[in-house]
């Protein structure tokens, strides 16, 4: 081979590696998602959920101190609830207040490697933490939750970061986390719903930083959104989050996102649906769905008045899987 032969393959290799690296280039911008529903539900489920049959589900907050009435007790007690009145007036002082209950959440028994190895166990292929629920409280130092996480308050401690490392670490899992669009008592949000959600100033100051903060920091490959009825997907600014979270979120390619992004959203939007808690509907469906459902059968949260009857019993949860796997859903 002389010289110019030489020169003349290197010349069609290096032209080649270019026309590979445009074609590339080309595809990948071709693949970005847009902030539309048809855009975002052409994407396809990541196959590690896509075959999945069991998640676990974990709810956890500053709730799990008076474990009364369960997730929803400081909205049912500022509602009058009668049973939470006469609890409260058993059990504590007069002028005690929700936000009281955050010093005694101690988390003082919380092992996450245990935590981890018991998932494990379970025979699960993801967990879902909450990290927060309505009352607002994170558990992990939010830079947007001042005074009111596990960090500055309570057990002083990152407990999601905890049990994301430990999962990670110890198991074959995929981690994932509950986040509410809405806090039930924030000004903020009390003051857009006033407005009838013509203002955003909750949505741009808390929920999106939040979940930007969330998924950066510790890259959860489930986000299970709820808390979004009460007003539509475009004041969350779901579908513009969504559309990062599918294009550059550093969970890109594996992450999973249900259907709960704003009113009416619910069992027609979103990566997988859910429909409503406890879905099972026993027939076949066209689209993944998942069963979102605990062992008590009313209550999200453990709760120190429920009865044996309150649980249901291990052949209805062994029959309730089974007829969810079968009808091509996931149990969480």
């Amino acid at each position: 081979m002389n010289i110019y032969q030489h020169k003349s393959r290197k010349s069609n290799m290096d032209i080649y590696s270019l026309c590979l690296y445009l074609c590339c280039a080309y595809l990948s911008a071709a693949q970005r998602y847009e902030p539309t529903w048809e855009s975002l539900e052409s994407r396809s489920l990541p196959s590690w959920f896509d075959e999945a049959k069991l998640g676990i589900f974990m709810h956890w907050g500053v709730f799990s101190v008076p474990s009364y009435s369960a997730v929803w007790f400081w909205n049912n007690w500022k509602n009058g609830n009668k049973d939470i009145n006469n609890f409260m007036k058993r059990n504590y002082r007069p002028g005690y207040t929700y936000a009281d209950f955050a010093a005694d959440f101690k988390t003082e028994f919380y092992d996450p490697k245990r935590w981890a190895a018991i998932l494990q166990a379970s025979g699960a292929k993801y967990v879902v933490l909450v990290s927060k629920h309505h009352e607002g409280f994170t558990n992990w130092p939010s830079n947007y939750s001042w005074n009111w996480n596990s960090y500055d308050t309570g057990p002083h401690r990152d407990l999601v970061g905890e049990l994301a490392t430990a999962v990670r670490e110890t198991t074959d899992l995929r981690f994932g986390l509950y986040h509410s669009l809405y806090e039930w008592f924030n000004p903020l949000y009390l003051k857009d719903k006033e407005n009838n959600f013509t203002t955003q100033n909750f949505v741009k100051m808390k929920t999106m930083p939040e979940l930007y903060e969330l998924v950066n920091r510790y890259k959860p490959e489930v986000i299970w959104s709820d808390g979004d009825w009460e007003a539509s997907d475009s004041y969350w600014m779901s579908k513009e989050f969504i559309a990062w979270l599918y294009n550059d979120s550093p969970v890109r390619d594996t992450v999973v996102t249900n259907d709960r992004w704003g009113r009416g959203d619910m069992c027609h939007h979103g990566g997988y649906l859910t429909c409503s808690d406890r879905y099972n509907p026993k027939t076949l469906q066209k689209r993944k769905f998942e069963n979102p459902m605990t062992i008590d059968k009313n209550h999200w949260g453990f709760r120190r008045e429920a009865n044996i009857e309150d649980f249901y019993t291990s052949k209805e949860l062994i029959s309730t899987f089974a007829e969810t796997i079968s009808c091509g859903g996931i149990c969480l």
